[in-house]
């Protein structure tokens, strides 16, 4: 997807500090998506820290604190967590579980198959709709390998058991997580 091909830390085009009342904003929209994240959400954006916006080329939004890159965005599209996010709060977001043999792909930039969501090994725990966002996991691993959008529910990821389940968005060691924000 977007983050995958086109970021790059010379990509930063704008950064600007984000208003109080834009900010309440954002935060309302972060917990609509992510309700997990309620109990931490003082920790995640600290009202009393500094917003910062920077905006990309290829209509990329990055939200960051103390220099570190929160959440991500496309357009005016949902908010996407980075897996450095996902890695300090793993029980935030919704999950799934890959069996070891899809991991090699995954960290290469790779969509999730059906199969490697459904073979022993894998896990869907929860019940979750076609375009969520879910932090991607890897059986024996503790930390999340990459950020993913459901292509299909998980009904249908177990019932079809064939071409894409989850699509890539943002993996360990891509341009987004090698990159740093400076002020």
């Amino acid at each position: 997807m977007f983050v995958n091909h086109l970021f790059s830390p010379l990509h930063a085009s704008t950064r600007s500090l984000v208003k109080s009342s834009v900010q309440r904003n954002i935060r309302s929209k972060i917990l609509e998506q992510y309700n997990r994240l309620e109990p931490v959400i003082d920790e995640v954006l600290p009202k009393k820290s500094s917003l910062i916006l920077v905006k990309c080329h290829e209509h990329i939004n990055l939200l960051t604190v103390n220099n570190e890159i929160l959440f991500f965005q496309h357009f005016d599209g949902p908010y996407y967590p980075t897996l450095r996010l996902l890695h300090k709060y793993p029980h935030a977001f919704p999950r799934v579980q890959v069996d070891k043999g899809a991991t090699k792909r995954i960290l290469s930039g790779a969509n999730i198959m059906c199969p490697g969501l459904t073979s022993k090994g894998a896990r869907l725990e929860e019940a979750l709709p076609a375009n969520t966002i879910v932090g991607v996991f890897a059986e024996g691993k503790e930390h999340a390998l990459a950020i993913g959008l459901t292509k299909m529910s998980t009904d249908d990821i177990k019932n079809i058991n064939k071409d894409i389940g989850v699509e890539n968005i943002h993996y360990l060691n891509d341009p987004l997580w090698k990159s740093s924000i400076e002020s």
